[in-house]
């Protein structure tokens, strides 16, 4: 009999694997039941010399598997595995070890260091005999990576935290080094709290990577030490700042996660706020109609061909830069309104007087603010348009952002240059909700329509790269431009959506080698989906819990 019902929840749903996201490279599993032991542990006495956030993140794992109190989604929420889970046999630990040679670091270290030069696989033994599981790695990174993957393995009935897939195999590792998530606080504030929950859950699918969009036109809310006028100024208000203690706050938070945090102050367009204390350093200062200077209001754009205005921008880079442990550092650089600069007098006084172009000074500008982030040991990141649309001189080095389109990246590896894949027709969350400009009942959001998971899912980071460019892809990210969001709404737009790229970039493949497939994907993000929620994300639903509950059921051919 009991055979018979773990036959029947089987067939209903094919075991614990369904909840692993983002997909391991490598693993299998079986179909045994196996029971977590009242008095689990877990030991990482073996990694010398102990690292307190290894020992944090074996504390919070072991938090999660007491207290998700995740239910498998199948019929009964598991009650048909209990015959055989009662007789099952009972895992006492998991032993965390480096391999040899490995040097131990803390996951803050190895958080931060250069792409390509993290180590983020691990190897993940689950026996289903009762004997200790295992996790190997090179870091602790890769340790960390490995705890997340087994927090996933285990459901809750009853008072009872088992799997019904033992055993367990894993070796695994990430098709790409960069893997991440941008989130503006610009156009609206975000607390810190709000930036620590959304650190959380993008660890829990091994995102890797947080792209704090941080200042704009509309709100500068980044405390300078050097020019706290900046936000006096220009944050909405006193209290939507971040303070230097708070971003180092959350630097830490990241970094102990396992998250790099790539800060971007985008210059020369997008910076109307830096008006609000330095109004001689902005051309076109709220000139209307706006839609002649800026892609949304308001209008104001630095002053690049002013001397006075490269050295401050460079000054204001570099004393950010500095604080920050990441390697990377973003400067921006789209979306340049040109009739900005033709209409302001003093931009073209300074044109006529130097004798150069304005896409000279631009390149002049560039070159001095970059090579102030060089010296810092930082490695420049731009929106794509610095590449494509002007003629600028660039480190080899500087990795660039495809955001306007998904077919931008042939052009920008034809250049040579590295990027990342951010591209608005299959990454931008924020699309499709409806015009937010006023006085404009028609208006539509301009990259319309709504970017599904699925969509995002179906993204093939090579297509139309040739063999020698594929090297350059580091990887990708998806995108929350908050002129419509706000804390009321973070959650829900964000997640499980943001989860999909988490796995196109981890796994790249499906679990039988070819394209990743939402059909077989639904089920497992479902589950990750429901795993987010038990642990204070307000992640929206996919579908009726009827068909979370029915794989397949509710399939549009079904």
């Amino acid at each position: 009999m009991a055979g018979i019902l773990l036959l029947l929840a089987l067939a209903v749903f094919p075991g614990a694997v369904q909840g692993l996201w983002p997909m391991p490279r490598s693993i299998t599993s079986g179909t045994t039941a196996l029971k977590l032991s009242p008095g689990f542990y877990i030991q990482a006495s073996a990694v010398n010399p102990p690292q307190a956030d290894l020992l944090a993140a074996v504390a919070q794992t072991e938090l999660y598997l007491r207290t998700d109190n995740m239910q498998r989604l199948v019929l009964g929420r598991g009650a048909y595995d209990m015959s055989v889970v009662q007789s099952a046999s009972t895992l006492p630990s998991l032993t965390l070890s480096l391999e040899p040679g490995a040097t131990a670091e803390s996951i803050s270290t190895e958080a931060v260091k250069a792409l390509g030069s993290r180590s983020e696989g691990y190897s993940l033994t689950v026996p289903s005999d009762g004997s200790a599981a295992t996790l190997t790695a090179n870091s602790t990174l890769g340790l960390f990576r490995g705890l997340t993957t087994f927090s996933q393995m285990w459901y809750e009935y009853d008072g009872q935290i088992y799997t019904i897939s033992a055993p367990y195999d894993i070796v695994d590792s990430p098709a790409y080094p960069f893997r991440g998530f941008m989130l503006d606080t610009a156009r609206n504030y975000f607390p810190v709290s709000d930036i620590y929950r959304t650190l959380d859950a993008m660890s829990w699918v091994k995102i890797n990577t947080f792209h704090w969009h941080i200042t704009d036109s509309q709100s500068f809310p980044l405390i300078v030490a050097e020019y706290p006028e900046l936000a006096q100024y220009g944050a909405y208000s006193s209290s939507d700042v971040y303070t230097p203690t708070d971003i180092q706050n959350i630097v830490s938070y990241a970094a102990a996660r396992g998250i790099d945090v790539l800060l971007e102050i985008d210059t020369p367009g997008h910076t109307a706020s830096i008006a609000d204390s330095h109004p001689e350093y902005v051309a076109c200062n709220q000139a209307t109609p706006w839609g002649d200077f800026a892609n949304e209001p308001p209008a104001g754009q630095l002053r690049f061909t002013d001397p006075a205005v490269r050295n401050f921008t460079t000054s204001l880079l570099s004393s950010v830069a500095k604080t920050l442990p990441s390697t990377m550092f973003s400067t921006g650089g789209d979306e340049l309104n040109i009739n900005c600069y033709t209409q302001d007098n003093q931009t073209q006084a300074e044109l006529i007087s130097t004798g150069l172009t304005l896409e000279e000074a631009l390149s002049a500008f560039t070159q001095q603010t970059h090579g102030s982030l060089i010296a810092e040991g930082k490695t420049p990141v731009v929106w794509e348009e610095m590449v494509l649309d002007h003629n600028v001189t660039l480190a080899n080095d500087t990795i660039v952002m495809v955001w306007i389109s998904s077919a931008d990246a042939a052009s920008v590896a034809d250049k040579g240059f590295r990027l990342v894949q951010a591209p608005s027709d299959y990454f931008y969350l924020d699309c499709g909700g409806g015009g937010w400009v006023g006085d404009n009942p028609a208006g539509n959001s301009w990259c319309d329509p709504f970017k599904t998971w699925q969509r995002a899912y179906t993204y093939d980071p090579l297509a139309n790269l040739t063999a020698a460019q594929i090297p350059l892809v580091l990887g990708g990210e998806q995108l929350l431009w908050t002129e419509q969001s706000s804390p009321t709404n973070l959650d829900p737009i964000v997640w499980p959506r943001a989860a999909a790229s988490a796995e196109v970039f981890w796994t790249a493949t499906s679990p039988g080698g070819g394209a990743l497939n939402v059909t077989e994907a639904l089920p497992r993000l479902h589950d990750i989906r429901f795993r987010m929620v038990q642990r204070g994300v307000n992640a929206i639903v996919l579908q009726p819990l009827w068909c979370a509950l029915r794989p397949d059921a509710c399939d549009i051919n079904a």
